[in-house]
């Protein structure tokens, strides 16, 4: 009985394809492929650029000469910032992003030329916290069909090493910090791809067994401490490939003076209480995404590392106001977290972003047109990095013409490391700014206190920043 059923479901859903299939119509016929190939004519112009494209890179050729030495990288206000960090082949913008922005507070306070945290240190603990969350989720949603969804978007990603302001924020507050020195990056944290792609494999596995745990009838300590064992493979293959997270280590540095410090030793979370001592939860994200109303608290489903962690949630907002608030963050100097669809018209060797530096309408003849919320709704658009906002520059007139940005790819890679937005790029390309609360109106944090319009992960706008 079983296996008829099985074989019903299997010929009614190919049936079904058939179906859909017979509905889609409009084949290309001999006359339409006769009409479409009159349309490229031979014409010395279009045999040029025949000639230009097949042999060249299409960006080089569609970079724009008018925007050849037109914006400079001046800025009449500056967050006070000093060393650029390079992520390697590795997609952690977003841990290098969040702690670019309190790397400042160490280095003024100490007075200090330069000052790096352990990246690799609270990449650690994420991949680990990651791990257990898509544990639970896999248990959790153990009573649907792997056809599911959700259960098909949890299983396609159940770890990366992308991430946002709220994993970083949580990551931080329970795992505290500690210097570079104290775990420096090794060969996989630079390159995660071989390191992600073995945790994945294994998480997929242990899940499905979440899965027959969650249904089985043993106890509830009998369950927990199998995904114990599960979590100790985990951390096998962390150490392995990261090296183990210290419970404590001794710092000393030398200030600009030349001036050396005693020699303290700290645990990682009292680390980051002495030298920054913020609460991360003080600070609000914002969003620019004009396919979704504005003035609405949104929260993103399953988005974050910890399972008692908070998921991303975010004001969407116009984005003049959020640039008022970010304005006036920098003036305090204050740095902040900013992410952006950064592939998008970046000219790398200038340190450039401008929506003129490539003119791809001219040069192929035809005209790219969406806008900011068709690109989004599309999947054209989307963020993709993370940096650290830490420039504004205000015109006399008090307008605004550029913004600066502090990456995480090393100091060969745009202007010494550093790259310039014009402010009209800011409009097109900006998707998240968080800001501490301090620099924003009463109206604006106000919309905290909405219940939140719960978005799925596969949302077109939300995937981490790499």
């Amino acid at each position: 009985m079983k296996k008829t059923l099985l074989i019903a479901i299997s010929l009614f859903t190919v049936f079904s394809i058939q179906l859909s299939a017979q509905e889609i119509t409009g084949k290309i016929g001999k006359e339409d492929l006769i009409n479409i190939r009159s349309t490229f004519d031979n014409s010395p112009t279009n045999i040029a650029l025949l000639n230009a494209i097949t042999h060249n890179d299409i960006k080089k050729l569609a970079e724009s000469r008018k925007n050849d030495g037109v914006i400079n990288h001046y800025f009449s206000n500056r967050v006070k910032v000093s060393g650029i960090t390079n992520q390697k082949s590795s997609g952690r913008c977003w841990l290098y992003t969040g702690l670019n922005t309190i790397r400042p507070l160490v280095q003024e306070k100490y007075n200090l030329s330069n000052f790096e945290f352990s990246q690799t240190y609270n990449f650690f603990w994420d991949q680990f916290e990651k791990a257990n969350l898509f544990l639970e989720i896999a248990r959790a949603t153990a009573n649907k069909p792997l056809s599911d969804r959700e259960v098909e978007w949890l299983f396609k990603n159940p770890i990366g090493d992308g991430g946002q302001w709220t994993t970083f924020a949580d990551n931080i507050m329970k795992y505290g910090v500690v210097p570079a020195e104290a775990m420096p990056d090794t060969y996989q944290s630079e390159k995660t791809s071989m390191m992600s792609r073995l945790l994945r494999r294994k998480l997929r596995e242990d899940g499905l067994k979440m899965r027959e745990l969650a249904n089985s009838r043993m106890s509830e300590e009998a369950k927990h401490n199998a995904k114990i064992e599960m979590l100790s493979e985990i951390y096998r293959i962390l150490v392995l490939c990261l090296g183990e997270p210290p419970l404590e280590f001794s710092w000393q540095v030398k200030d600009k003076e030349g001036k050396i410090s005693e020699s303290v030793v700290y645990t990682p979370k009292q680390f980051y209480d002495e030298l920054i001592g913020i609460d991360l939860q003080e600070y609000v994200m914002f969003m620019n995404d004009p396919a979704k109303d504005y003035n609405r608290l949104y929260e993103i489903q399953y988005d974050r590392n910890l399972v008692e962690g908070s998921n991303w949630k975010y004001i969407n907002l116009p984005n003049e106001q959020i640039k008022e608030f970010a304005k006036q963050s920098i003036i305090g100097n204050e740095a902040m977290y900013f992410s952006c669809d950064v592939g998008k018209q970046l000219n790398v060797v200038s340190g450039i972003l401008d929506i003129d530096n490539y003119n791809y309408n001219d040069l192929i003849g035809v005209d790219f047109g969406m806008d900011k919320k068709q690109r989004i709704e599309t999947f054209e658009s989307g963020s993709t990095h993370g940096m650290a906002l830490v420039g504004v520059n205000i015109l006399p007139d008090g307008s605004i013409d550029k913004w600066l940005l502090e990456n995480s790819w090393g100091a060969d890679k745009g202007h010494k490391g550093y790259l310039t937005m014009t402010d009209r790029w800011f409009d097109e390309y900006m998707f998240r700014v968080i800001i501490h609360k301090k620099y924003i109106s009463k109206d604006i944090l106000n919309i905290l206190k909405q219940k939140p319009i719960l978005l799925p992960p596969w949302d077109p706008m939300f995937s981490p920043e790499m």
